[in-house]
């Protein structure tokens, strides 16, 4: 399973054979202006809610690759009536896809496109691939739903918001990686805005003096699990 960060809170996966984006801001991410959303490979685009910095990109990239766009129900009809395919879930639901198993699963936020139409509860992705197992919580505060996770999958890596303001900040970041069970963090959701600009030596030290590893990537950076 390989991971690049794009930027804010976006990330593609690519494993078995498939591409996946989740919650795609580029072209409006001065900081990702390196990064040719055309040249992106998606088959599936994970979206975990409706803000306009985590859906920005999705009709380019999803008319370019025919992408099935995956959310709750309120965004997959979104894009379904705009005629995207799409294929809706909800909280506490799972499918198995060809790539592996995706559950939908609960987050602490609000969720709402840029005009103003109803995004449904936001929510995270747990995605069991072949061989490794990550959990995207999309935007989120920390809560205890987290704890869940660990009981069903064991985890290889978290996504996590560390920004503070609108999400977790780095301390609560630290405590759901406990809830989760799972000691490799990679950070997301930090430095777009001047609301969620983050000290990366402060954040690292606070995660290594905790016992467990924040990884925050370049733009374009990618890591193998």
């Amino acid at each position: 399973m390989k991971i690049t960060f794009y930027g804010h809170a976006c990330i593609g996966i690519e494993v078995s054979g498939k591409n996946i984006i989740i919650d795609p801001f580029i072209s409006g991410n001065e900081k990702a202006s390196h990064i040719d959303i055309n040249s992106l490979k998606a088959d599936y685009i994970l979206i975990t809610h409706a803000h306009f910095d985590h859906i920005q990109d999705v009709e380019v990239i999803a008319k370019n690759n025919n992408s099935v766009i995956v959310s709750n129900w309120e965004i997959a009809t979104y894009y379904g009536n705009k005629g995207f395919q799409y294929h809706p879930m909800n909280h506490g639901g799972s499918w198995q896809f060809d790539f592996g198993k995706v559950k939908y699963v609960s987050a602490i936020h609000s969720s709402a496109f840029p005009d103003g139409t109803y995004g449904g509860n936001p929510g995270g992705f747990v995605i069991e691939g072949e061989h490794k197992n990550i959990y995207v919580s999309g935007d989120t505060a920390l809560t205890m739903d987290m704890k869940l996770i660990p009981m069903r999958t064991k985890l290889d890596l978290a996504v996590f918001p560390i920004g503070n303001c609108f999400t977790m900040d780095v301390e609560d970041a630290i405590l759901a990686s406990d809830f989760v069970e799972c000691d490799k963090i990679l950070g997301c959701h930090f430095d777009t805005f001047g609301f969620i600009m983050v000290d990366h030596n402060d954040a690292k030290k606070k995660f290594f003096d905790a016992g467990k590893d924040l990884m925050l990537l370049e733009i374009g950076q990618s890591i193998d699990l």
